[in-house]
């Protein structure tokens, strides 16, 4: 048995092998030793290898699901070796087989897949000619069949900045790469995803077009339009080869392409994700954020488009006009509840589907599936209600995608019980009248229940033991029980089966005739099920085509549906794109903070071809960041398809949405908070169109006063003059706010707030002009720093104002300066006004007592008397 299990895992060198062995998944060797640090079971060992202990580790075969979600969460893969022998008929071993490997990237199974989130597969090919980097990306999210291709260049130097935007965009749980590939080793760490190495002859090119050609069923794929995408061809050829070999199957159910272009969606890179809090916080939770605030969607399938749209939203304002005019009718219709509670009962069609493709769906599966197509009628009515009155292409698309697959829903009505069994294995899963075979033998297993009953009463009659039961177990079979005390009235034909302490068991012959039939039978039962089962797969292969449609359709409609729910309960108003450049935002709010206080101040944002720079300054925690993000949020909202939080927004081409925001170090990577700043801020002036939004928060902060105004000034110098971005440039740096007087498309606002003795208080509103101070020793005092401290840094900035921390006068970096020395070295005040500044500086007002201060008053008044 050994030697079977060394040649198997010797086929499966890096993967966790689960050797089946009765109702038992054992692990052996290493993969013991791992599995039983990594879950916490218990390692035991038994028997010996080469004169080793052979280590053991075993989980229950039925509860192997939990087991299998915890290793691959942790990035594990693992292969299950099923026992495809007959153990009654076999000399040997048990033939085994390895039937599937489960990895991050080729999940299936609701059990191990998060509901609201994709886990795609991805291949990456890279190419090299001269100083030139081609990438080709190929990604798969298995369960839903939804096969993707994209391809670009770069130089050697920008790729590792330009993978890591495109990885993020898609998420990837593994990534296949060859094994020869050494241009991606040193950035391997920084990039998301597990990575998976396979030979490098799976990247073939040719090889990939033959693939993609057999997997679509087509003889060419210029209708593709990837012809000229080699290192995309060969990416897909080693995505399809190894998502089927962990399969052990075809993928019937991918069966179209599509091709992304770089330039097809409003771009996002790394920061800005994280900045805008779109899917996940800033430390890391699912809420609050954008995606949990509008996720109200009925079905799995629909939160995960709603996600795939925030972090896709596209370019081409007439994908996002589409929804607003879909939101719309379905607000005018009044339909959204009748919509949700329709939706609530349609299951995720799409994974299903995904599971008859692989045949690997469960009968729950199957009458869920069954069950929500008999509620494709009702919805359908809801969305005819809605497009009677508007003209929505994307409604009229929907309902269309929606007709019920009549021959599909027949045979499971006639197939299925209607509650069946969790397990083909249990029985009770083909409904009475599908089979005339399996309900001959359902009969005579059923039956044997009336037969007990009737051989028990001829019994007791003919024995006259009033006690003697019929009774059945599974160890022992049929058996007629005696009591000792009326084992003389026993008769002749009564063979001994088993003894208890205090009664004999007993077969006969007529009993043990139809102890055989009953049994076969119910054996019979259950193998003939099971062949229905599978043959039922097979007969819903045709459909997949119009389900996979239908769970797009469902999809759709249920992210439309929750967009439109959200809207109308907050008061968030439709958009308008327009092809001028514009960012006109009025009473703006940003989407998830309204919901978090118990009033939100709403604020104004306009930037046209002729102002295209804010320069917003105020006190810390006045709301400049949160002014900044609700903008970017509201624009990407509303190329989302999303009606947005707002009195009104008129918004014109965007390509891209920058940040540069908050401050973080990159301990890892070796990069101070400052490095991470500057980086983040290069790729901003790299990237940034005169079409994009730029955020830019505190830049410049991480380094000295000099240093960090100067780079402010000259970062925004180049966004107002070269990029002329759409930017919101947030700065504690007041000589920025000179930036106007020289530069007509910059304005001044900021954020008030009113001083009321030593407290402050914020109104968050955006007014116009520069703020008159920054409230830093407020702030301090409002975040609990002790007074004895606060009392402190209110002297000493008393003394930093009246003087330079240096000793030569620090100069405004942006005023006329003299360039005669001597004009600087020129005294501003009188001896005898120095005299009495020197007195006051070691007055402490806190500590005198009223007679001391009075003392100290006549001082000063003396020493300026003279």
């Amino acid at each position: 048995m050994m030697q079977q299990y060394l040649r198997i895992k010797a086929d499966h060198p890096d993967t966790l092998v689960f050797y089946r062995m009765g109702d038992f998944y054992e692990l052996f060797f290493g993969d013991a030793e791992k599995v039983s640090r990594l879950l916490g079971i218990t390692l035991t060992q038994r028997g010996s290898s080469g004169g080793e202990p052979i280590k053991m580790a075993g989980v229950p075969f039925h509860s192997l699901e939990p087991y299998l979600a915890k290793l691959v969460k942790m990035g594990e893969s693992a292969a299950i070796c099923e026992q495809i022998g007959d153990p009654a008929t076999s000399k040997g071993p048990v033939e085994r087989k390895v039937m599937r490997v489960v990895t991050p990237g080729t999940l299936t199974d609701t059990d191990l897949l998060p509901e609201k989130s994709e886990r795609p597969l991805l291949a990456l090919c890279l190419t090299q000619q001269r100083k030139t980097i081609t990438v080709g990306l190929s990604w798969l999210s298995l369960a839903s069949g939804a096969l993707k291709l994209m391809e670009f260049s770069s130089d050697e130097k920008s790729l590792p900045q330009r993978l890591q935007h495109e990885l993020e965009r898609i998420a990837p749980a593994e990534i296949l790469i060859s094994a020869g590939t050494l241009m991606l080793d040193e950035h391997r760490q920084a990039l998301p995803g597990k990575f998976s190495e396979v030979a490098d002859w799976h990247f073939d090119i040719k090889q990939g077009q033959k693939a993609l050609q057999d997997q679509l069923g087509t003889s060419t794929l210029t209708g593709f339009g990837v012809e000229n995408m080699s290192a995309a061809l060969g990416a897909s050829g080693a995505l399809l080869r190894y998502a089927e070999s962990t399969q052990g199957r075809g993928l019937k159910h991918v069966n179209a392409l599509s091709v992304e272009n770089e330039d097809e969606f409003i771009g996002l890179d790394t920061a800005t994700r994280r900045n805008l809090e779109l899917t996940e916080t800033l430390r890391g939770q699912e809420a609050p954020t954008l995606f949990s605030l509008l996720d109200h969607c009925k079905t799995s399938m629909g939160s995960r488009l709603l996600r795939h749209w925030l972090h896709h939203a596209k370019r081409d304002q007439r994908v996002a006009r589409s929804r607003h005019q879909a939101i719309r009718a379905i607000m005018s219709a009044d339909s959204t509840e009748g919509l949700s509670s329709a939706l609530n009962a349609i299951p995720d069609i799409e994974r299903i589907t995904t599971r008859i493709a692989l045949q690997t769906a469960r009968p729950r599966d199957l009458s869920a599936l069954r069950d929500g197509m008999q509620h494709l009628p009702s919805l359908r009515n809801y969305v005819s209600l809605c497009v009677a009155d508007n003209q929505t292409s994307l409604l009229t698309q929907i309902l269309q995608d929606l007709q019920t697959p009549a021959e599909c829903l027949d045979l499971l009505e006639r197939s299925l019980l209607p509650l069946p069994a969790t397990m083909v294995r249990d029985g009770g899963v083909i409904a009475k009248g599908y089979d005339a075979e399996l309900d001959e033998l359902r009969a005579l297993s059923e039956n044997a229940g009336q037969f007990l009953v009737d051989l028990e009463a001829s019994e007791r009659e003919r024995t006259g033991i009033a006690n003697l039961r019929v009774e059945y177990n599974r160890v022992h079979g049929f058996y007629i029980e005696v009591t000792n005390g009326q084992a003389d009235k026993v008769p002749d034909n009564y063979r001994r089966r088993q003894t208890l302490k205090n009664a004999e068991r007993y077969i006969t012959p007529e009993l043990k005739a139809f102890e055989d039939k009953a049994l076969s039978a119910q054996e019979r039962a259950l193998v003939r099920e099971k062949i229905l089962y599978e043959q039922l797969l097979q007969d819903c292969l045709p459909h997949i085509a119009q389900l996979q449609t239908i769970a797009h359709a469902v999809a759709s409609l249920d992210t439309l549906v929750s967009l439109a729910a959200h809207a109308s309960k907050n008061n968030w108003c439709a958009p308008e794109l327009i092809d001028a450049p514009s960012l006109n935002i009025s009473q703006g709010r940003h989407p998830v903070v309204e919901n978090q206080i118990e009033r939100f101040i709403a604020n104004d944002c306009k930037l046209d071809a002729d102002k295209k720079l804010l320069l917003i300054t105020g006190p810390n925690m006045g709301g400049k960041s949160t002014f900044m993000r609700q903008v970017a949020l509201i624009t990407l909202l509303a190329y989302v398809g999303s009606y947005v939080p707002a009195h009104s927004a008129t918004i014109g081409p965007i390509d891209r949405i920058f940040t540069r925001i908050g401050a973080a170090d990159d301990l890892a990577g070796g990069r101070s908070t400052f490095m991470v700043e500057m980086t983040e801020s290069a790729a901003i002036l790299h990237g940034a169109t005169e079409n994009s939004l730029v955020l830019m928060d505190e830049v410049g902060r991480g380094t000295s006063t000099f240093d960090g105004l100067a780079l402010a000034w000259a970062i925004s110098k180049h966004l107002i003059q070269s990029s002329r971005s759409f930017t919101l440039f947030a700065t504690h740096y007041f000589e920025l706010t000179q930036l106007p007087d020289t530069h007509p498309s910059a304005e001044n606002v900021h954020l008030s707030a009113v001083e009321h003795k030593e407290n402050i208080v914020f109104l968050h509103a955006v007014q116009a002009g520069p703020a008159s101070q920054s409230y830093g020793l407020q702030v301090a005092q409002l975040a609990g720093i002790p007074q004895s401290v606060i009392r402190s840094a209110r002297k000493h900035l008393a003394d930093l104002e009246a003087h330079s921390l240096q000793s030569t006068p620090q100069f405004d970096l942006f005023s006329g300066v003299s360039s005669a020395p001597e004009a600087a070295a020129e005294p501003a005040i009188s001896e005898e006004e120095q005299q009495a500044l020197d007195a006051l500086k070691k007055v402490d007002p806190d500590n005198l007592s009223p007679r001391e201060a009075l003392d100290a008053l006549y001082e000063l008044k003396q020493l300026l008397g003279k």
